[in-house]
C-alpha cells in the first residue's frame, strides 16, 4: 500500500507539471501569433517538438516507423490531432485564454460520453447525467443567444472535440508504438494543422497577419516547444506511474494555470457565469473519475 502510495504521489506530481507546460504552452504560443502568422507558428511548433522527439527516439534506440504506426486507430488519432490542434490554436489567437483553457477541460466528459456510444463502455444514469452538467458548464461558459455571446468561442469547442476523439483514438491504438512516437507523430500532425491554417488564413482573418518578428518569434517558439515536449513526457510518465483514477484528477489544475496566465499576461476577466461554469466541469469530471474507480473495484 505505501509503495502504491508513492506511486500515486509521484503520478500526481508528473500530471500538475504538465498540466503547468501545457498553459505555459499555449500562453507562448498566444503570444507568437502577435508576431508572426499563426499558420507559421504552428509549422515551427511542431517542426520544433518533432524534431526533439525524433532526437529523443534515436538516442535510446527507439523506432518510430513501424508497422503499427499506421494501423487504422492511428490514422484516426493523426485526424482528429489535426483537427483539434488546429481549432484550439483558433481559439486561442482569436479568443481569451481563460474561456479556451475552461473550455478545453471538458474533454474528459466527452471522452467518457464517446466511450460508451463508440466503444460499448458501460456508463451508468449517474454519469450521463454527470457528463450533462458538465456540458452544461461549456454552455454557461459560451453564453449562446446573450450579447456575451462570442461566435468565435465555437473553435475551443471544436478544439476540444478533436482532442476528445484523439484520445479515444488513442485507447484503441497499438501498445507497442513508444512515447517517442506517439510524441513525434503528434508534433508532425500540429505541423500539419499549421499548413492549412496558413492556406486558409485569408478566409478567417479579421485583420492583415502581423508581419514576422524573428527574434521574439523564435524565443516564443523556443519556449512553447520545450514546454510542450516536457508537458508531453510529464503526462504520458503520469499516466504510466500511479494508477489512473488516482492521477487524472489533476488533469484539472491546467485550468487554475490557464486561467492566471490569462489574467496576469493577457490582462482577462472572469465573470460569474465563466466561474459557475468552469466549477461544474470540474465537478462532473471529479465525479466521473471517482463513479470509474468504483466500477473498477467492484469487477471480480
Amino acid at each position: 500500500m505505501a509503495a502504491e502510495r508513492r506511486a500515486n504521489l509521484i503520478g500526481a506530481g508528473f500530471m500538475v507539471a504538465a498540466m503547468a507546460a501545457f498553459a505555459i504552452e499555449d500562453a507562448l504560443i498566444k503570444l507568437a501569433t502577435a508576431n508572426a502568422p499563426i499558420g507559421v507558428v504552428l509549422m515551427g511548433f511542431g517542426l520544433g517538438g518533432a524534431a526533439i522527439f525524433a532526437l529523443w527516439a534515436r538516442l535510446i534506440a527507439a523506432p518510430i516507423w513501424t508497422k503499427d504506426a499506421h494501423a487504422p486507430a492511428m490514422r484516426l488519432r493523426y485526424v482528429f490531432e489535426i483537427s483539434g490542434r488546429l481549432f484550439y490554436v483558433l481559439a486561442l489567437w482569436l479568443t481569451p485564454l481563460s474561456s479556451a483553457t475552461l473550455i478545453l477541460q471538458a474533454t474528459p466528459l466527452v471522452v467518457v460520453g464517446g466511450a460508451a456510444l463508440f466503444m460499448g463502455e458501460r456508463v451508468g444514469w449517474r454519469r450521463w447525467l454527470a457528463i450533462a452538467l458538465g456540458l452544461c458548464g461549456v454552455l454557461l461558459i459560451l453564453r449562446p443567444g446573450t450579447a456575451s455571446f462570442t461566435p468565435l468561442s465555437i473553435f475551443a469547442v471544436l478544439g476540444m472535440l478533436g482532442f476528445a476523439g484523439r484520445d479515444l483514438a488513442s485507447r484503441a491504438a497499438p501498445k507497442t508504438i513508444s512515447l517517442q512516437a506517439l510524441g513525434f507523430f503528434g508534433f508532425v500532425a500540429i505541423f500539419v494543422a499549421g499548413l492549412f491554417l496558413w492556406l486558409l488564413q485569408p478566409l478567417f482573418a479579421t485583420q492583415p497577419a502581423p508581419p514576422v518578428e524573428l527574434i521574439p518569434l523564435a524565443i516564443a517558439l523556443s519556449g512553447a516547444t520545450l514546454a510542450g515536449v516536457a508537458a508531453y513526457a510529464c503526462l504520458m510518465t503520469a499516466m504510466r506511474t500511479g494508477d489512473v483514477s488516482a492521477v487524472t484528477p489533476f488533469r484539472y489544475t491546467r485550468l487554475i494555470f490557464g486561467t492566471v496566465l490569462g489574467l496576469v499576461i493577457f490582462g482577462e476577466r472572469l465573470d460569474p457565469a465563466m466561474v459557475v461554469g468552469s466549477g461544474l466541469i470540474v465537478l462532473s469530471g471529479l465525479f466521473l473519475v471517482a463513479r470509474g474507480r468504483m466500477a473498477t473495484t467492484r469487477r471480480p
